[in-house]
């Protein structure tokens, strides 16, 4: 090989060693810098010797600080926003006193604390800063209630009325969905719209919009659960917001602020030209709280939110748990010879049936539900030795105690409420049959009492009667018979039957009390078969010949109901709790 050739190859063998040691250095700095980044060469674009992200804080505190100022100005209100000054007039508290007030102290953990709309200003070339926040007109999160872990929804009426174009969609639908994963109680502060339609929206948008109304899938799956959705109208509640409301297992209306209608009075004098009205005249308590739409009444927001409390210490997180027992000093065997004397014997005569249902159950336990609609029923919730139960009563001072149809929807609703959240229901029986009369026909009295027949055979948690007086037609034979085998006895003053003797003896002796009437004896006659029948219908006769399982001294009634309920809670609970994880039962209240 010439020289000039050989001077060539070390040449370039020369540049090739450079070129690898070259690569291995490159190599080599590349792998410090993930272990010393400090020491590395900054990677961003360079301005001035110096790259954009090694001018940002290392520590993120500028993302902190916005959302810091971003959570800091939704905690206080402004006191020069109209919507605010007129919750303010109205006598309301803003949304966030609300949940101060309802929650345990310090036990809110807000969720989408930050959402909103904020108008940014850029400070830099990857800075900015906020000049503007409207805060979603929704704040929701998880709290504690009496120490119970819950998620929170409170509507802020004082931010475009509740409306979508205030709201985050995405937001109200997460926490539905959240508590159905959580398996956790769901309270709902409901004033204005609860992120309802506005046309304004449209304008917003640049164009119109199908109204689905997405969140009803979960809804219905947590009612059906027995996730405990309780809610409070606090305000006006419309559209949307209203049926969030009335979807609940429990509602109650503050008296003082509370309203609830489908359109507000401007749509309504536009559409049926109904002129002058305001909200109460619309939707007030007296309408709402006495049709059933609404279960309760409440003075202000304060007593809303105990009866919030109150409620869901009977129920449990979910259908997938027993009702929470706590301690009762009460003795169980406590005895009340009064009730003896309770049931007058003259049979015409009325009688106060809350006197017999707040001797049996827990001392100061007793909390009913909806008592100023279907008031020929009574529907209500407590406690036996410190055990949770639905109690149902007939009202013998409203209609005699004949089921109308208000009185039977109230009684489905509550059934459907005890069976999916696992309460046994103790009934306290008087009830001498389906309303009659030209009113009842025309309130569809039977429809709806067909519909209590269903739910009675439907459901399928435990049922214990005691019967303290009549026992008459369908709706008697339905109340006593849903179960096999019946678990139940009756007190020294029932009565039972097809019908009752008034009416009954002239259906049955039509043609012999029209001869006697020919006769001028047909007083003298109907008392002879008056008598016959009252002596025939001893009930002792009925225990003879085992129509009835027992007759107790009604003193006793309580530790009759408190043996029942422990052996439900002890034994049976834990039967019922297995077949609903495995499927074999499926409560419905939606």
């Amino acid at each position: 090989m010439s020289d000039k050739y050989r001077s060539q190859a070390v040449a370039k063998k020369s540049e090739d060693g450079n070129s690898t040691s070259q690569t291995a250095a490159d190599r080599l700095n590349q792998v410090s810098s993930h272990i010393s980044p400090n020491e590395s060469k900054p990677r961003g674009k360079k301005q001035n010797g110096k790259s954009v992200a090694s001018r940002l804080p290392a520590d993120y505190s500028d993302v902190l600080s916005q959302i810091d100022t971003l959570r800091a100005i939704a905690a206080k209100p402004d006191p020069n926003n109209r919507g605010y000054v007129r919750q303010k007039q109205a006598g309301k508290l803003w949304v966030r006193e609300r949940i101060e007030q309802l929650l345990d102290p310090e036990s809110f953990l807000e969720i989408g604390s930050v959402s909103g709309t904020v108008k940014w200003k850029q400070t830099g070339p990857m800075r900015e800063t906020s000049t503007g926040f409207v805060p979603s007109n929704n704040v929701q999160g998880m709290g504690k209630l009496r120490g119970r872990q819950v998620l929170l929804t409170a509507d802020d009426f004082s931010i475009r009325g509740g409306h979508a174009d205030g709201s985050t969609a995405e937001k109200t639908i997460y926490l539905e969905k959240l508590a159905i994963a959580l398996k956790v109680p769901v309270i709902k502060l409901v004033d204005g719209s609860s992120g309802g339609g506005s046309v304004t929206t449209i304008r917003k948008a640049g164009w119109s919009y199908l109204p689905h109304v997405t969140m009803y899938k979960q809804v219905s799956e947590q009612l059906n659960m027995g996730i405990p959705n309780l809610g409070a109208v606090v305000g006006p509640a419309i559209g949307l917001g209203a049926a969030r409301v009335v979807s609940c297992h429990f509602s109650v209306m503050a008296a003082d602020i509370g309203s609830l209608f489908n359109a507000g009075p401007k749509v309504v004098e536009g559409a049926t030209f109904e002129e002058g009205l305001d909200f109460q005249d619309l939707g007030g308590p007296m309408i709402h709280c006495t049709n059933g739409t609404i279960d309760n009444l409440a003075a202000n927001e304060a007593e809303c939110y105990e009866q919030l409390r109150t409620v869901l210490g009977y129920l449990p997180n979910s259908g997938s748990e027993a009702p929470p027992v706590v301690p009762c000093d009460d003795p169980e065997n406590r005895e009340d010879v009064n009730l003896r004397s309770v049931i007058p014997r003259r049979q015409a005569r009325m009688y106060n049936p809350w006197t017999i249902i707040t001797s049996v159950v827990d001392r100061g336990s007793w909390f009913e539900i909806g008592p100023l609609w279907g008031r020929t029923a009574i529907g209500g919730l407590a406690r036996l030795g410190g055990r949770p139960v639905g109690v149902i009563s007939l009202n013998c001072e409203v209609n005699s105690g004949a089921l109308d149809a208000a009185g039977s929807q109230k009684l489905t609703r509550l059934l459907k409420l005890c069976d999916v959240m696992n309460l046994p229901v103790l009934q306290f029986i008087d009830v001498p049959g389906y309303a009659i009369g030209t009113v009842a026909e025309r309130t569809a009295t039977m429809r709806w009492g067909v519909e209590l027949a269903k739910t009675y055979y439907s459901t399928s948690m435990p049922i214990f009667n005691v019967i303290t007086r009549r026992v008459f037609g369908v709706a008697g034979g339905i109340m006593i018979g849903s179960r096999d085998p019946p678990m139940q006895v009756a007190w020294p003053s029932g009565q039972w039957g097809s019908l009752p003797l008034d009416g009954g003896i002239e259906v049955g002796h039509r043609h012999e009390l029209r001869e006697a009437e020919k006769a001028g004896k047909k007083a003298d006659r109907y008392q002879e078969l008056e008598e016959e029948y009252m002596r025939l219908m001893n009930p002792v006769r009925t225990a003879n010949a085992f129509g009835v399982e027992e007759i107790i001294d009604p003193k006793n009634t309580r530790a009759v109901c408190c043996a029942w309920a422990k052996h439900m809670y002890d034994v049976l609970m834990k039967e019922r709790l297995a077949d609903r994880a495995m499927g074999k039962i499926k409560p419905v209240f939606a």
